[in-house]
């Protein structure tokens, strides 16, 4: 079992178990810990599952909207496609959509970036970048959807022209990073540019004629290299940077919020600047920059960037979606985090600190969190299959194929891959005596593929959510059972399986009180007694393999102690 993935989860400390108890008896508050008896029997580290934990899910450059109660997640997909997610949950996506493949060859068939999701007039408009492979050649693109349904189905307009030609036609520029400012009636184009062909990126903005086409040459916002923070390594040898511009709206202000430094560095983070009261966005000099960052990293999580805002469910708070590095090396490994934020007296934005994975923060405020209880029977064989299930991995990891789910297969040809022992968790799930039976295939004769129980706050991470994992070991033909802490791995119990299996493997949990059994192919291999967690989720998992998942029965234990047969 992986033990050093660099995204790791906080450890429990005793004062917090403490306080979450007394919380939770005396003013029933939901923080942290709870060390209370449920359903009959003790457990000293059950959670509250009014939190939840970073970080939700592997991504980069997280572009988050609200259209009628739902959360409108939009990504790019293996930087070939661009992908919209839709929840009535900030902190859990619902299933993927590919609303759009890029070609096969041409300008827009490679490094698809960023894109973001507006609505504007009575249409949905995904805003890009792509290039034909090379980046030099990065443009921006829109789609335009047929209707107003944000799935589609789109067509691709562009390149938008984001140079400097008063007649808008002669030498279109390097762009990337596009988003929308409305203000006062009038739409803009916000971006990242080239000002020529050398790579250093200033923010540009012009106005908007319709969605598809830019009105005007561009104008720059501010310099990319005012203070030694904007600059790549901090050094004032690095050249400017700034990029992903991002517009925030209270009422009466607009703050254009960006990211600067090196994204691939530890240093990313996030500067600010406002418009004048009555000013025009396009006269750069009723723009002010903010001296200092206003949301940088930490020794725990760092390379903090490329954000989008939103409100919780229920209106009262505003909530900060952002990526992260995964560790401190150069790349662009990222996963996603969100966070609330305030405001101070006078009217500023105070987004903190970047929390640390694994940190237990309350549900944004009105999120429901669903629970499930009874018996359940689940096939994966289309997308609203996967409805009300949550995916914690690479986004490309995980597919369904041939009525199965395929956990783990690893890209060809694609950058930033990295494995995380991917996992897919149900929403809500509050199982504590229960069977459960799922029937698998192993797709690589290594690593361990089986079935979480009794699991709550997932997050993207080997070890990252609390809860057992029973699982099977092809190499080494053997069942385990062990128990992940949110950073740690513990080995409960392992047993040979006598036979070498491959296909239509049925792996089974027996979960009563403290008393856990393993078996498979429908014959016992564990029986033990572990009263570390008592009730949670269901989940599928693998680990350092692929592995194909076909059915899962659950069934809540009746009270005579029946077993359902697997």
């Amino acid at each position: 079992m992986k033990r050093n993935h660099p995204i790791r989860r906080a450890r429990t400390v005793q004062w917090r178990t403490f306080l979450g108890t007394w919380l939770r008896t005396v003013l029933g508050l939901a923080i942290g810990f709870l060390g209370i008896t449920r359903m009959g029997w003790s457990s000293a580290t059950t959670m509250d599952e009014r939190t939840f934990v970073n970080p939700i899910c592997e991504q980069a450059d997280p572009w988050m909207v609200q259209d009628r109660g739902h959360y409108l997640a939009c990504f790019a997909d293996g930087n070939l496609g661009i992908s919209i997610q839709i929840s009535d949950r900030l902190t859990q996506l619902g299933p993927k959509h590919i609303v759009w493949t890029a070609p096969r060859i041409g300008m827009a068939s490679r490094e698809v970036w960023a894109p973001e999701l507006h609505h504007l007039e009575d249409r949905w408009y995904v805003y890009f970048a792509a290039s034909n492979g090379q980046n030099r050649n990065h443009k921006l693109w829109v789609l335009q959807s047929a209707s107003n349904d944000p799935l589609g189905p789109y067509t691709l307009h562009g390149p938008l022209y984001t140079g400097d030609d008063p007649g808008l036609t002669a030498s279109n520029c390097w762009a990337i990073d596009p988003t929308i400012l409305q203000l006062a009636g009038q739409n803009y184009l916000l971006w990242s540019g080239w000002a020529d062909g050398r790579d250093v990126q200033y923010l540009y903005i012009a106005p908007l004629k319709d969605p598809l086409s830019v009105a005007a040459a561009r104008t720059r916002v501010c310099a990319n290299d005012d203070y030694l923070w904007e600059r790549v390594d901090e050094k004032l040898e690095g050249r400017g940077l700034n990029e992903a511009p991002e517009i925030l709206q209270p009422a009466g202000r607009t703050f254009l919020i960006y990211s600067c430094s090196g994204s691939w560095q530890p240093s990313y983070k996030l500067g600010m600047l406002e418009l004048r009261p009555g000013g025009d966005p396009l006269n750069a000099e009723d723009w002010r920059k903010f001296s200092k960052p206003v949301f940088q990293s930490t020794a725990k999580t760092f390379g903090v960037g490329h954000n989008s805002f939103v409100k919780s469910p229920d209106g009262t708070q505003d909530w900060l979606v952002y990526h992260a590095k995964l560790d401190r090396r150069d790349g662009w490994q990222r996963a996603v985090f969100v966070q609330p934020f305030t405001w101070s007296q006078d009217g500023l934005p105070v987004f903190g600190e970047p929390v640390a994975a694994g940190q237990p923060l309350p549900l944004p405020s009105g999120e429901k969190n669903p629970l499930r209880t009874g018996e359940a029977d689940f096939q994966f064989s289309t997308e609203n299959d996967l409805a009300g299930w949550t995916y914690y991995g690479h986004h490309r990891m995980m597919k369904l194929q041939n009525g199965s789910l395929v956990l783990g297969e690893m890209p060809l040809n694609e950058g930033n891959i990295y494995r995380s022992g991917e996992k897919l968790v149900l929403e809500g799930g509050e199982w504590t005596d229960f069977t459960a039976n799922v029937r698998m295939n192993a797709r690589q004769n290594r690593g361990q593929l089986g079935l979480l129980f009794r699991v709550q706050q997932p997050a993207v991470g080997y070890n990252a959510q609390r809860g057992y994992f029973a699982g099977y070991l092809p190499a080494e033909s053997k069942v385990v059972l062990g128990f992940t802490d949110g950073y740690n791995w513990r080995e409960i119990d392992s047993a040979p399986a006598q036979e070498d299996l491959k296909n239509d493997i049925v792996l089974s949990v027996r979960a009563q009180s403290d008393k856990i059994q393993v078996s498979l192919q429908g014959k016992p291999f564990i029986e033990t007694n572990d009263n570390t967690q008592a009730y949670g989720s269901i989940g599928l998992r693998v680990v350092d393999t692929e592995g194909a998942f076909t059915t899962l029965h659950i069934a809540p234990l009746v009270q005579t102690g029946a077993i359902p047969h697997p």
